[in-house]
């Protein structure tokens, strides 16, 4: 087995899958508190992206994106 100091293989591969997991939420995060919507909706996806993580980043990106206001 090849080790990294105390991480073994299997330890690595899980970090490098949950580092993998929270990258489209950090990006879902920020896309959201840049963009502007109509009354809560910010608020709602906020905490449905920080909930949910993943599948929360993902129905942002379906669903959320298309409720912003263009200005």
């Amino acid at each position: 087995m090849i080790y990294l100091g105390m991480v073994g293989l299997w330890q690595l591969i899980i970090i490098i899958i949950a580092f993998l997991g929270i990258i489209p939420a950090v990006i879902a995060l920020i896309d959201i508190l840049k963009s502007k919507f109509n009354g809560n909706d910010k608020i709602i996806w906020v905490l449905v992206v920080l909930f949910f993580n993943l599948v929360g980043a993902i129905l942002y990106f379906i669903i959320g994106r298309k409720q912003k206001i263009n200005i």
